[in-house]
């Protein structure tokens, strides 16, 4: 079974029934994997918005079968990704999750618009 990466935009589009989250099926969260620093920024904005850390984690979790531990590795593709994604202005957090579709070879499944414009040799589904 491949796996597919979901970005913490999306996985907030689903969590909180946001636009584009219909576009996030069952059958897709039985694949979904996501690096640790984006379940870090789910659970950052449930609690900002009033959630409880262990809920919030809880939730986060929810929606994916693994959390990919963000490594040395990982720091150094993410590090190099800004020359490639400066005109966009991506987080951090954007380019972990780029990083971890780039390692795994695995499309990856944002809210984020901007991305439809970066060739990285790697699916980019835009969900709204």
């Amino acid at each position: 079974m491949n796996s597919l990466v979901l970005d913490a935009s999306a996985i907030l589009a689903f969590l909180l029934q946001e636009p584009g989250h219909d576009k996030i099926t069952t059958a897709m969260l039985t694949r979904a994997v996501a690096s640790s620093v984006n379940i870090a920024e789910v659970q950052t904005r449930l609690v900002r918005e009033g959630g409880l850390p262990d809920e919030a984690w809880a939730d986060a979790r929810t929606t994916i079968q693994r959390v990919v531990p963000f490594d040395e590795n990982d720091a150094r593709v993410t590090g190099s990704l800004v020359a490639q994604t400066k005109h966009l202005g991506l987080s951090l957090g954007d380019r972990a999750c780029l990083s971890l579709g780039i390692a795994l070879k695995a499309p990856i499944y944002t809210a984020d618009r901007s991305w439809k414009k970066l060739n990285l040799g790697i699916p980019i589904h835009v969900i709204r």
